[in-house]
Protein backbone atom coordinates (compact mmCIF):
# COMPACT_ATOMS: atom_id res chain seq x y z
CA UNK A 1 0.00 0.00 0.00
CA UNK A 2 0.87 3.49 -0.50
CA UNK A 3 1.12 6.01 2.17
CA UNK A 4 -2.44 7.44 1.54
CA UNK A 5 -3.63 4.12 0.30
CA UNK A 6 -2.95 3.03 3.87
CA UNK A 7 -4.40 5.72 5.78
CA UNK A 8 -7.29 5.55 3.51
CA UNK A 9 -7.67 2.12 5.11
CA UNK A 10 -6.89 3.14 8.84
CA UNK A 11 -9.68 5.83 8.86
CA UNK A 12 -11.67 3.41 7.12
CA UNK A 13 -11.98 1.36 10.41
CA UNK A 14 -13.40 4.52 12.30
CA UNK A 15 -16.21 5.54 9.49
CA UNK A 16 -17.64 2.06 10.54
CA UNK A 17 -18.18 3.48 13.63
CA UNK A 18 -20.25 6.70 12.80
CA UNK A 19 -23.62 6.82 14.76
CA UNK A 20 -22.41 4.21 17.28
CA UNK A 21 -20.64 6.74 19.43
CA UNK A 22 -19.56 10.32 19.38
CA UNK A 23 -17.04 11.07 17.09
CA UNK A 24 -14.52 11.67 19.73
CA UNK A 25 -15.03 8.85 21.33
CA UNK A 26 -13.98 6.78 18.23
CA UNK A 27 -10.58 6.46 19.38
CA UNK A 28 -10.54 4.45 22.45
CA UNK A 29 -11.78 1.56 20.17
CA UNK A 30 -9.78 1.98 17.00
CA UNK A 31 -6.23 2.71 18.45
CA UNK A 32 -6.19 -0.41 20.56
CA UNK A 33 -7.57 -3.19 17.05
CA UNK A 34 -4.66 -1.27 15.07
CA UNK A 35 -2.19 -1.90 17.45
CA UNK A 36 -3.83 -5.53 18.32
CA UNK A 37 -3.61 -6.51 14.76
CA UNK A 38 -0.02 -5.17 14.24
CA UNK A 39 1.18 -7.37 17.36
CA UNK A 40 -0.21 -10.09 15.85
CA UNK A 41 1.00 -9.74 12.37
CA UNK A 42 4.44 -9.01 13.28
CA UNK A 43 4.67 -11.92 15.68
CA UNK A 44 2.93 -14.35 12.48
CA UNK A 45 6.06 -12.44 10.62
CA UNK A 46 8.94 -13.43 12.92
CA UNK A 47 7.50 -16.98 13.59
CA UNK A 48 7.53 -17.50 10.19
CA UNK A 49 11.25 -16.56 10.03
CA UNK A 50 12.49 -18.43 12.61
CA UNK A 51 11.05 -21.59 11.20
CA UNK A 52 13.27 -20.32 8.37
CA UNK A 53 16.20 -19.65 9.76
CA UNK A 54 15.83 -22.85 12.05
CA UNK A 55 14.63 -25.82 9.33
CA UNK A 56 11.25 -26.12 10.27
CA UNK A 57 11.86 -25.86 13.60
CA UNK A 58 8.47 -25.45 15.25
CA UNK A 59 9.27 -25.00 19.26
CA UNK A 60 12.55 -22.66 18.16
CA UNK A 61 9.88 -20.48 16.14
CA UNK A 62 7.61 -19.97 19.50
CA UNK A 63 10.48 -19.34 21.12
CA UNK A 64 9.72 -15.72 23.02
CA UNK A 65 13.23 -14.55 22.15
CA UNK A 66 12.00 -14.53 18.99
CA UNK A 67 9.45 -12.40 19.53
CA UNK A 68 8.94 -8.41 20.26
CA UNK A 69 5.88 -9.53 22.13
CA UNK A 70 4.33 -12.74 23.18
CA UNK A 71 0.85 -13.50 22.00
CA UNK A 72 -0.76 -16.82 24.46
CA UNK A 73 -2.22 -19.31 22.90
CA UNK A 74 -6.08 -18.58 21.98
CA UNK A 75 -5.20 -15.03 21.95
CA UNK A 76 -4.08 -14.00 18.53
CA UNK A 77 -5.99 -11.90 15.96
CA UNK A 78 -7.17 -15.05 14.44
CA UNK A 79 -8.73 -16.34 17.22
CA UNK A 80 -10.90 -13.04 18.24
CA UNK A 81 -11.98 -13.11 14.09
CA UNK A 82 -13.40 -16.52 14.76
CA UNK A 83 -15.79 -15.85 16.99
CA UNK A 84 -19.08 -14.81 16.24
CA UNK A 85 -21.39 -14.35 19.46
CA UNK A 86 -19.89 -11.93 22.53
CA UNK A 87 -16.91 -10.90 20.38
CA UNK A 88 -16.55 -7.98 22.33
CA UNK A 89 -16.42 -10.48 25.19
CA UNK A 90 -13.47 -11.84 23.07
CA UNK A 91 -11.64 -9.08 22.53
CA UNK A 92 -11.04 -7.34 25.70
CA UNK A 93 -10.13 -11.13 27.08
CA UNK A 94 -7.55 -11.29 24.59
CA UNK A 95 -6.53 -7.91 24.84
CA UNK A 96 -5.57 -8.75 28.75
CA UNK A 97 -4.41 -11.52 27.78
CA UNK A 98 -1.63 -9.79 26.00
CA UNK A 99 -0.63 -7.21 28.70
CA UNK A 100 -0.32 -10.15 31.00
CA UNK A 101 1.97 -12.10 29.11
CA UNK A 102 3.91 -8.67 28.53
CA UNK A 103 3.47 -6.51 31.37
CA UNK A 104 6.67 -5.31 31.32
CA UNK A 105 5.73 -3.30 28.29
CA UNK A 106 2.37 -3.84 27.52
CA UNK A 107 0.17 -3.78 31.09
CA UNK A 108 -2.74 -1.29 30.60
CA UNK A 109 -1.68 -0.21 27.36
CA UNK A 110 -5.17 -1.17 26.35
CA UNK A 111 -6.99 0.89 27.74
CA UNK A 112 -10.48 0.43 29.45
CA UNK A 113 -12.95 0.70 26.92
CA UNK A 114 -16.58 -0.77 27.31
CA UNK A 115 -15.68 -3.89 24.64
CA UNK A 116 -19.01 -5.84 26.07
CA UNK A 117 -21.34 -2.69 26.09
CA UNK A 118 -23.77 -4.24 23.13
CA UNK A 119 -25.63 -1.30 23.13
CA UNK A 120 -23.02 0.52 21.96
CA UNK A 121 -20.94 -1.55 20.13
CA UNK A 122 -22.87 -4.58 18.55
CA UNK A 123 -21.42 -8.01 17.34
CA UNK A 124 -22.54 -7.17 13.81
CA UNK A 125 -20.46 -4.00 14.34
CA UNK A 126 -17.13 -5.27 15.99
CA UNK A 127 -17.49 -8.60 13.32
CA UNK A 128 -17.39 -5.49 10.52
CA UNK A 129 -14.43 -3.97 12.99
CA UNK A 130 -12.61 -7.00 12.71
CA UNK A 131 -12.95 -8.07 9.11
CA UNK A 132 -11.87 -4.37 8.03
CA UNK A 133 -8.55 -4.81 9.38
CA UNK A 134 -8.22 -8.31 8.34
CA UNK A 135 -7.96 -6.96 4.74
CA UNK A 136 -4.49 -6.39 4.89
CA UNK A 137 -0.95 -7.40 6.64
CA UNK A 138 0.29 -5.17 9.37
CA UNK A 139 3.96 -7.13 9.12
CA UNK A 140 6.68 -4.66 9.06
CA UNK A 141 7.21 -6.31 6.21
CA UNK A 142 3.85 -5.03 4.19
CA UNK A 143 3.76 -1.82 6.86
CA UNK A 144 7.16 -0.56 7.63
CA UNK A 145 8.15 1.32 10.94
CA UNK A 146 8.14 5.12 9.33
CA UNK A 147 5.00 4.23 7.13
CA UNK A 148 2.62 3.08 9.53
CA UNK A 149 4.28 5.39 11.92
CA UNK A 150 3.14 8.04 9.74
CA UNK A 151 -0.18 6.83 9.49
CA UNK A 152 -0.69 6.27 13.27
CA UNK A 153 0.06 10.44 13.27
CA UNK A 154 -2.12 10.86 10.46
CA UNK A 155 -4.59 8.93 12.66
CA UNK A 156 -4.30 10.99 15.33
CA UNK A 157 -4.75 14.28 13.60
CA UNK A 158 -8.26 12.93 11.61
CA UNK A 159 -9.20 12.16 15.70
CA UNK A 160 -8.44 15.77 16.81
CA UNK A 161 -10.49 17.08 13.77
CA UNK A 162 -13.49 14.91 15.08
CA UNK A 163 -13.45 15.78 18.43
CA UNK A 164 -13.78 19.55 18.73
CA UNK A 165 -12.45 21.66 21.89
CA UNK A 166 -11.17 18.79 23.67
CA UNK A 167 -8.87 18.21 21.00
CA UNK A 168 -5.81 20.03 22.81
CA UNK A 169 -5.94 17.45 25.87
CA UNK A 170 -4.16 14.84 23.53
CA UNK A 171 -2.72 17.04 20.51
CA UNK A 172 -0.33 19.76 19.67
CA UNK A 173 0.01 21.08 16.32
CA UNK A 174 3.06 19.51 15.14
CA UNK A 175 4.68 22.12 13.36
CA UNK A 176 4.81 24.08 16.23
CA UNK A 177 5.91 20.69 18.09
CA UNK A 178 9.09 20.78 15.43
CA UNK A 179 9.87 24.23 16.11
CA UNK A 180 10.08 23.40 19.90
CA UNK A 181 12.38 20.38 19.17
CA UNK A 182 14.47 21.86 16.96
CA UNK A 183 15.00 24.90 19.68
CA UNK A 184 15.83 22.15 22.67
CA UNK A 185 18.04 20.63 20.04
CA UNK A 186 18.26 17.10 21.86
CA UNK A 187 21.12 15.18 21.92
CA UNK A 188 21.84 10.90 21.99
CA UNK A 189 22.16 9.86 25.46
CA UNK A 190 19.90 12.69 26.90
CA UNK A 191 16.78 12.38 28.74
CA UNK A 192 13.56 14.18 27.46
CA UNK A 193 10.46 14.58 29.58
CA UNK A 194 6.67 15.96 28.97
CA UNK A 195 4.62 16.42 32.27
CA UNK A 196 1.54 16.37 30.50
CA UNK A 197 2.96 14.30 27.26
CA UNK A 198 -1.05 13.73 25.09
CA UNK A 199 -0.44 10.96 22.51
CA UNK A 200 3.39 12.02 23.15
CA UNK A 201 4.07 14.17 19.97
CA UNK A 202 6.55 16.21 21.79
CA UNK A 203 8.55 13.21 23.21
CA UNK A 204 8.75 11.12 19.89
CA UNK A 205 9.85 14.12 17.28
CA UNK A 206 12.72 14.14 19.75
CA UNK A 207 13.96 10.79 18.71
CA UNK A 208 12.75 11.28 14.84
CA UNK A 209 15.05 14.14 14.89
CA UNK A 210 18.02 12.19 15.71
CA UNK A 211 16.66 9.62 13.61
CA UNK A 212 16.80 11.73 10.56
CA UNK A 213 19.50 13.93 11.32
CA UNK A 214 21.51 10.02 11.00
CA UNK A 215 22.09 10.32 15.13
CA UNK A 216 21.69 7.68 17.28
CA UNK A 217 17.98 8.16 18.47
CA UNK A 218 18.22 4.94 20.35
CA UNK A 219 19.97 6.43 23.46
CA UNK A 220 17.40 9.01 23.67
CA UNK A 221 15.65 8.46 27.18
CA UNK A 222 11.89 9.48 27.13
CA UNK A 223 10.00 10.02 29.30
CA UNK A 224 6.15 11.32 30.31
CA UNK A 225 2.89 11.71 32.08
CA UNK A 226 -0.53 11.79 31.24
CA UNK A 227 -3.25 12.21 33.11
CA UNK A 228 -6.27 10.45 30.64
CA UNK A 229 -6.06 7.01 30.27
CA UNK A 230 -6.59 6.17 26.48
CA UNK A 231 -4.75 9.59 26.12
CA UNK A 232 -1.24 7.81 27.63
CA UNK A 233 -2.06 4.02 26.31
CA UNK A 234 -2.24 6.18 22.94
CA UNK A 235 0.58 7.62 23.51
CA UNK A 236 2.55 4.58 24.63
CA UNK A 237 1.21 2.96 21.47
CA UNK A 238 2.67 5.88 19.21
CA UNK A 239 5.74 4.71 20.53
CA UNK A 240 5.39 1.32 19.72
CA UNK A 241 4.00 1.98 16.35
CA UNK A 242 7.12 4.20 15.46
CA UNK A 243 9.75 1.37 16.79
CA UNK A 244 10.49 3.17 19.52
CA UNK A 245 10.59 0.77 22.69
CA UNK A 246 13.06 2.55 25.25
CA UNK A 247 10.49 5.15 27.32
CA UNK A 248 8.48 5.44 30.00
CA UNK A 249 4.76 7.10 29.58
CA UNK A 250 2.85 6.84 33.24
CA UNK A 251 -0.62 7.10 33.83
CA UNK A 252 -1.23 9.73 36.29
CA UNK A 253 -1.68 13.44 37.71
CA UNK A 254 1.89 15.17 38.13
CA UNK A 255 0.69 18.22 40.15
CA UNK A 256 -0.30 15.66 42.89
CA UNK A 257 1.64 12.60 42.02
CA UNK A 258 4.34 13.04 40.03
CA UNK A 259 5.33 9.31 38.75
CA UNK A 260 9.28 10.17 38.30
CA UNK A 261 10.98 9.75 41.52
CA UNK A 262 14.79 9.74 42.55
CA UNK A 263 15.26 9.11 46.26
CA UNK A 264 11.76 10.72 47.24
CA UNK A 265 13.07 14.10 45.25
CA UNK A 266 11.46 14.81 41.71
CA UNK A 267 13.92 13.16 38.78
CA UNK A 268 15.82 15.57 37.02
CA UNK A 269 15.79 15.72 33.44
CA UNK A 270 18.05 17.67 30.32
CA UNK A 271 15.15 18.41 28.40
CA UNK A 272 11.37 19.14 28.87
CA UNK A 273 8.82 20.22 26.51
CA UNK A 274 5.67 20.70 27.29
CA UNK A 275 2.11 22.05 26.33
CA UNK A 276 0.13 22.15 29.82
CA UNK A 277 -3.59 22.33 30.29
CA UNK A 278 -4.13 25.88 30.70
CA UNK A 279 -6.06 28.08 33.78
CA UNK A 280 -6.82 24.80 34.96
CA UNK A 281 -9.12 25.47 37.99
CA UNK A 282 -9.44 21.55 39.54
CA UNK A 283 -6.28 21.72 41.03
CA UNK A 284 -5.27 20.80 44.66
CA UNK A 285 -4.04 24.63 45.16
CA UNK A 286 -3.99 23.68 49.48
CA UNK A 287 -1.69 21.00 48.60
CA UNK A 288 0.62 23.11 46.99
CA UNK A 289 1.40 25.77 49.58
CA UNK A 290 3.38 23.19 51.18
CA UNK A 291 4.36 20.69 48.16
CA UNK A 292 6.28 17.84 49.50
CA UNK A 293 8.39 18.21 46.46
CA UNK A 294 9.45 21.77 47.15
CA UNK A 295 7.60 23.13 43.64
CA UNK A 296 6.66 26.13 45.42
CA UNK A 297 9.91 28.05 44.80
CA UNK A 298 8.69 31.24 43.29
CA UNK A 299 4.85 30.90 45.34
CA UNK A 300 1.48 29.78 45.35
CA UNK A 301 -0.57 30.36 41.70
CA UNK A 302 -4.29 31.49 42.25
CA UNK A 303 -7.05 28.83 42.40
CA UNK A 304 -8.39 29.51 39.07
CA UNK A 305 -5.08 29.15 37.35
CA UNK A 306 -2.66 26.38 37.66
CA UNK A 307 -0.10 27.42 34.91
CA UNK A 308 2.37 28.61 37.32
CA UNK A 309 2.41 25.37 39.29
CA UNK A 310 3.14 23.25 35.84
CA UNK A 311 5.78 25.91 35.32
CA UNK A 312 7.49 25.30 38.59
CA UNK A 313 6.71 21.82 38.44
CA UNK A 314 8.97 21.89 34.95
CA UNK A 315 11.94 24.27 36.51
CA UNK A 316 12.39 21.82 39.79
CA UNK A 317 12.52 19.04 37.38
CA UNK A 318 15.46 20.44 35.17
CA UNK A 319 19.06 18.82 35.74
CA UNK A 320 20.43 22.04 37.38
CA UNK A 321 23.59 22.12 34.91
CA UNK A 322 22.32 21.13 31.61
CA UNK A 323 18.49 21.59 31.65
CA UNK A 324 16.35 23.78 29.29
CA UNK A 325 12.61 24.19 28.90
CA UNK A 326 10.01 24.63 26.14
CA UNK A 327 6.91 25.11 27.23
CA UNK A 328 3.82 26.60 24.94
CA UNK A 329 1.38 28.76 26.78
CA UNK A 330 -1.32 31.27 25.87
CA UNK A 331 -0.27 34.56 26.25
CA UNK A 332 -1.30 35.38 29.69
CA UNK A 333 1.13 33.98 31.48
CA UNK A 334 3.49 36.16 30.53
CA UNK A 335 2.12 39.50 32.05
CA UNK A 336 -1.25 38.54 34.02
CA UNK A 337 -1.35 40.49 37.56
CA UNK A 338 -2.25 37.01 39.88
CA UNK A 339 1.03 35.82 38.53
CA UNK A 340 3.25 38.88 38.54
CA UNK A 341 5.25 38.54 42.19
CA UNK A 342 5.99 34.96 40.86
CA UNK A 343 6.85 36.00 37.14
CA UNK A 344 9.25 38.44 39.45
CA UNK A 345 11.22 36.11 41.15
CA UNK A 346 11.24 33.69 37.93
CA UNK A 347 13.05 36.37 36.28
CA UNK A 348 15.29 37.20 39.16
CA UNK A 349 16.69 33.72 39.25
CA UNK A 350 17.91 34.52 35.49
CA UNK A 351 16.28 31.40 34.33
CA UNK A 352 14.60 32.64 31.50
CA UNK A 353 16.44 32.53 28.38
CA UNK A 354 13.56 33.33 25.56
CA UNK A 355 10.53 34.58 25.15
CA UNK A 356 8.62 33.88 21.53
CA UNK A 357 5.30 35.18 20.88
CA UNK A 358 3.40 33.14 18.13
CA UNK A 359 0.07 33.81 16.15
CA UNK A 360 -2.77 32.83 16.51
CA UNK A 361 -5.14 29.60 16.21
CA UNK A 362 -1.55 27.62 16.98
CA UNK A 363 -3.66 25.82 19.93
CA UNK A 364 -5.72 23.12 18.29
CA UNK A 365 -8.99 24.31 17.52
CA UNK A 366 -8.52 27.51 19.82
CA UNK A 367 -8.22 31.11 18.35
CA UNK A 368 -5.92 32.32 21.33
CA UNK A 369 -2.27 33.38 20.37
CA UNK A 370 0.34 31.10 21.96
CA UNK A 371 3.83 31.84 23.48
CA UNK A 372 6.98 29.78 23.80
CA UNK A 373 8.69 29.88 27.88
CA UNK A 374 12.09 29.02 27.70
CA UNK A 375 14.02 28.90 30.38
CA UNK A 376 17.79 27.10 31.32
CA UNK A 377 19.31 26.77 34.41
CA UNK A 378 22.41 27.41 33.82
CA UNK A 379 22.28 29.89 30.43
CA UNK A 380 25.76 30.31 28.55
CA UNK A 381 27.69 33.65 29.82
CA UNK A 382 26.66 35.58 26.18
CA UNK A 383 23.11 35.34 27.92
CA UNK A 384 23.56 35.31 31.34
CA UNK A 385 21.22 38.75 32.46
CA UNK A 386 19.43 38.87 29.36
CA UNK A 387 16.10 38.12 27.93
CA UNK A 388 15.74 37.30 23.85
CA UNK A 389 12.01 38.11 23.08
CA UNK A 390 11.43 36.96 19.48
CA UNK A 391 8.10 38.77 17.92
CA UNK A 392 7.03 35.57 15.46
CA UNK A 393 2.69 36.50 15.27
CA UNK A 394 3.18 37.04 11.67
CA UNK A 395 5.41 33.88 10.71
CA UNK A 396 2.30 31.51 10.35
CA UNK A 397 0.05 30.46 7.65
CA UNK A 398 -4.03 30.14 7.94
CA UNK A 399 -6.04 28.08 5.17
CA UNK A 400 -9.72 27.34 6.34
CA UNK A 401 -9.42 28.94 9.56
CA UNK A 402 -6.40 26.36 10.55
CA UNK A 403 -3.17 27.61 11.49
CA UNK A 404 0.54 26.19 10.76
CA UNK A 405 4.06 26.86 10.45
CA UNK A 406 5.68 26.83 7.44
CA UNK A 407 9.14 25.17 7.59
CA UNK A 408 10.69 28.90 6.90
CA UNK A 409 8.99 30.31 9.82
CA UNK A 410 10.29 27.61 11.54
CA UNK A 411 13.66 27.93 10.31
CA UNK A 412 13.07 31.40 10.91
CA UNK A 413 12.47 31.62 14.29
CA UNK A 414 14.88 28.92 15.34
CA UNK A 415 17.58 30.32 14.20
CA UNK A 416 16.90 33.71 15.55
CA UNK A 417 16.79 31.59 18.77
CA UNK A 418 20.25 29.16 18.37
CA UNK A 419 22.16 32.46 16.97
CA UNK A 420 20.98 35.41 19.68
CA UNK A 421 20.32 37.24 17.14
CA UNK A 422 18.41 40.99 17.10
CA UNK A 423 16.55 41.54 14.11
CA UNK A 424 15.26 45.17 13.86
CA UNK A 425 11.20 44.49 14.14
CA UNK A 426 11.28 40.73 14.86
CA UNK A 427 13.91 39.92 18.15
CA UNK A 428 15.80 41.72 20.55
CA UNK A 429 18.12 41.72 23.63
CA UNK A 430 17.00 43.14 27.06
CA UNK A 431 18.31 42.65 30.35
CA UNK A 432 16.15 41.59 33.14
CA UNK A 433 16.82 44.73 35.13
CA UNK A 434 14.68 46.33 32.61
CA UNK A 435 12.40 43.75 32.69
CA UNK A 436 11.91 43.93 36.03
CA UNK A 437 11.27 47.65 35.86
CA UNK A 438 8.41 46.86 33.68
CA UNK A 439 6.87 45.46 36.75
CA UNK A 440 8.36 41.73 35.71
CA UNK A 441 5.57 41.83 32.66
CA UNK A 442 7.55 39.53 29.66
CA UNK A 443 4.48 41.01 27.59
CA UNK A 444 6.82 41.46 23.84
CA UNK A 445 5.28 44.46 23.15
CA UNK A 446 7.16 46.34 25.32
CA UNK A 447 10.52 45.28 24.52
CA UNK A 448 10.00 44.89 20.95
CA UNK A 449 8.12 47.10 18.19
CA UNK A 450 5.26 45.24 16.83
CA UNK A 451 5.69 45.97 12.99
CA UNK A 452 3.91 44.10 10.15
CA UNK A 453 5.25 42.99 6.69
CA UNK A 454 3.57 46.01 5.41
CA UNK A 455 4.59 48.66 7.36
CA UNK A 456 1.38 49.06 9.43
CA UNK A 457 2.11 49.33 13.37
CA UNK A 458 0.46 45.90 15.04
CA UNK A 459 -1.08 46.98 18.49
CA UNK A 460 0.12 45.36 21.74
CA UNK A 461 -2.15 44.40 24.99
CA UNK A 462 -1.62 47.17 27.15
CA UNK A 463 -1.99 49.97 24.31
CA UNK A 464 -5.31 47.71 23.58
CA UNK A 465 -6.84 47.95 26.71
CA UNK A 466 -5.92 51.98 27.22
CA UNK A 467 -7.60 52.19 23.71
CA UNK A 468 -10.58 50.34 25.32
CA UNK A 469 -10.48 52.21 28.44
CA UNK A 470 -9.90 55.57 26.90
CA UNK A 471 -13.44 54.83 24.31
CA UNK A 472 -15.26 53.27 27.35
CA UNK A 473 -14.74 57.03 28.89
CA UNK A 474 -15.47 58.77 26.09
CA UNK A 475 -18.82 56.16 25.48
CA UNK A 476 -19.71 56.92 29.64
CA UNK A 477 -19.24 61.17 28.89
CA UNK A 478 -21.33 61.28 25.34
CA UNK A 479 -24.22 59.50 26.99
CA UNK A 480 -24.35 61.41 30.09
CA UNK A 481 -24.48 64.64 28.13
CA UNK A 482 -26.83 63.02 25.91
CA UNK A 483 -29.23 62.00 28.53
CA UNK A 484 -28.71 65.76 30.35
CA UNK A 485 -29.76 67.29 26.61
CA UNK A 486 -33.01 65.10 27.25
CA UNK A 487 -33.87 65.79 30.41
Amino acid sequence: MTQQQLEKYLWGAATLLRGHMDAGDNKQYIFPLLFFKRICDVYDEEYEQAIEDSGGDLDYASFAENHRFKVPNGSHWKDVRSVTRNVGQALQQAMRDLEKANQEKLFGIFGDAPWTNKDRLSDETLINLVEHFSQHSLSIKNVPQDELGNAYEYLIKQFADDSGHTAAEFYTNRTVVRLMTLIADPQPGESVYDPTCGSGGLLLNCALQLKNAGKEYRSLKLYGQEINLITSSIARMNMFMHGIEDFQVVRGNTLTNPAFLEDDRLKQFDIILANPPYSIKAWDQKGFVNDSYGRNIWGTPPQGTADYAFQQHIQKSLDPELGRCVVLWPHGVLFRDAEAEMRRKMIKSDVVDTVVGLGPNLFYNSPMESCLLICRTNKPENRKGKILFINAVEEVRTEKAVSYLEEKHIQKIAEAYHYYNEIEGFSAIRSIEEVLNHKASLNISLYLSNVRNNGEIQKGLPELIEEWKKSSSDLKYSINKLLTELK
